[in-house]
């Protein structure tokens, strides 16, 4: 069910974690005090990192929804994180029981939560593979034994790129892991941005830095050319919470340092 076996030593619990951090500012329970220590001085600078943390999950429930509605059935989910309920599969097999998820990451954490991301629906399918972001190649290579890709695909890129430096080159990532998709598959993205609170992103990349991760946060123009080539659907890129808002959110304009999107490809 799982292309790597996971082994305790792989994971370092002595300095903090991009994923462990996340875990923690969502209120979970898979972190450690070098994790806890680093959200905090995250939190001391930017006073809305929870809820920040919080509006790009809810942003993937409300995006994941959409697409399902508009009749998508097959989501590759890449950088899936550190399982949360709900996950991205119950979310898509609620709408659509018969849907079909992949997800990918390069961390040993998640890959030790893997079996919680293996439980759908019988009617549907879901799959998981230790991949990495920086070999898109090989994620399509995976993700074509289980996804047929002559069909519309949701690509899940949620709270990933900023961890992609411009070195690293993230649009070319993305126009990779777009490229083989049919049309009508959508790309769903979610970025920090550094615009609304300027002069903070320096000392929070080395906080990430210091457990090996640095950070990019990014600005609105930025995002939004990640959504080069595809029809974005409306209402835009907008901060968080301003995407396609509901009677179930419960973050607000606190949680606005996040840029989300949907975008079509046509």
């Amino acid at each position: 069910m799982t292309e790597s076996a996971f082994h305790a030593g792989d994971i370092d619990t002595s300095v903090p974690h991009p994923a462990r951090m996340y875990d923690w500012f969502l209120g979970g329970k898979d972190n450690y005090p070098a994790d806890w220590a680093a959200a905090e001085e995250v939190v001391r600078l930017m006073p809305g990192a929870r809820e920040t943390a919080w509006a790009n999950r809810e942003f993937m429930h409300r995006a994941v929804r959409f697409v399902a509605g508009q009749g998508v059935r097959q989501f590759l989910d890449v950088g899936t994180g550190i399982p949360t309920e709900p996950n991205l599969h119950q979310i898509a097999q609620d709408v659509a029981p018969d849907a079909r998820v992949v997800y990918t990451d390069n961390d040993p954490i998640v890959l030790r939560h893997a079996e919680a991301l293996l439980r759908g629906r019988p009617e549907g399918r879901t799959a998981y593979v230790q991949a990495d972001l920086r070999d898109p190649e090989s994620i399509i290579e995976y993700a074509r034994a289980h996804l047929d890709f002559t069909r519309p695909i949701a690509l899940s890129l949620i709270a990933l790129l900023h961890y992609v430096t411009d070195e690293q080159d993230p649009q070319g990532i993305v126009d990779t892991l777009l490229e083989p998709l049919a049309p009508g598959s959508h790309l769903l993205l979610s970025h920090v941005t550094h615009e609304f609170a300027p002069g903070i992103w320096e000392r929070i990349d080395e906080i990430y830095r210091s457990g090996g991760t640095p950070v990019r946060a990014r600005s609105h123009a930025e995002v939004r050319a990640f959504f080069a080539g595809l029809e974005v659907c409306d209402p835009g890129v907008v901060v968080g919470p301003k995407w396609r808002p509901d009677a179930a959110m419960r973050i607000g304009d606190e949680g606005k340092s996040v840029y989300v999107g949907v975008g079509r490809k046509v």
